[in-house]
């Protein structure tokens, strides 16, 4: 069990006419039916976010071909098109929210296409969708100071719970972007495990803060989205996203020194 490796697969928006800014990280409807047919027919078992690190971190053991549906942002297409294809299976997934997004009272008016309301949120989490937090604005955590670190993870988590009535237990990093300090504000704030990208598989030595995921976009075929949840060449399937990672890493860094350096300076 400790070295079992666990594929969790990261959706953003299920739409058939998504907008330029999320067409790339878009699945059609009828890819993601697809998709979900071929879980089936592998046998794969779908389970939430909560249910995975609790099995890991208690030692309990999973159930047999465990696989993670995840759904960052919180699209409208996920309640219109993915969560009937859910049901039909029957199978679990998690939907991590950036709350600021969202239509309704806390709408900043920065979201990227149409999102959910909270009232089909609801409906999601009633039919069994776990519902995590993903920030409440969508910035690049390991980029804030502390304080706007803290309102981020705070806010997302408060807004959640006034909404749900239940607080929620899982976080995903927006961009996949965390660090040390991030992940330990994750857990402050009471998160009890959360997801980053890497584009592997998960692992429990990843620990319950750095789990990884792999990413499912509008040009994943039939036959790469077997590869990836039998976990079969993912490091080939994602060598040009670790290369332009890598890279962007580096200027990240960068960045980051210069702002710590000019903040000394005041």
């Amino acid at each position: 069990m400790g070295d079992a490796r666990v594929p969790i697969l990261m959706y953003h928006a299920i739409a058939a006419d998504p907008n330029e800014a999320t067409r790339e990280l878009s699945v059609t409807p009828e890819a993601f039916a697809a998709q979900m047919e071929i879980v089936g027919e592998l046998g794969h078992t779908p389970i939430t976010t909560a249910q995975l690190a609790a099995s890991w971190r208690s030692g309990r053991p999973l159930p047999e071909r465990p696989v993670l549906v995840t759904f960052d942002d919180g699209y409208e297409g996920v309640h219109r098109h993915a969560l009937p294809v859910l049901a039909k299976h029957g199978f679990a997934a998690t939907l991590f929210v950036s709350t600021g997004w969202l239509r309704g009272p806390h709408d900043n008016g920065h979201a990227l296409d149409t999102m959910l309301d909270w009232p089909q949120v609801r409906e999601l989490a009633a039919e069994g969708v776990e519902i995590g937090g993903h920030s409440h604005t969508h910035p690049q955590l390991d980029q804030l100071d502390d304080d706007a670190l803290r309102r981020e993870l705070i806010l997302c988590k408060e807004i959640v719970t006034d909404q749900l009535g239940t607080v929620p237990a899982s976080f995903a990093y927006p961009y996949g972007y965390s660090s040390r300090r991030v992940r330990e504000k994750v857990r402050e704030t009471g998160y009890a495990q959360a997801l980053a990208v890497g584009n592997g598989l998960a692992r429990r030595r990843q620990g319950p803060y750095a789990l990884l995921r792999v990413t499912v976009r509008r040009g994943t075929d039939a036959e790469e989205f077997r590869r990836l949840i039998e976990g079969r060449a993912i490091a080939r399937n994602f060598a040009r996203d670790r290369a332009f990672t890598k890279g962007y890493a580096m200027v990240r860094r960068a960045r980051q020194v210069r702002r710590k350096a000019i903040r000394s300076r005041v």
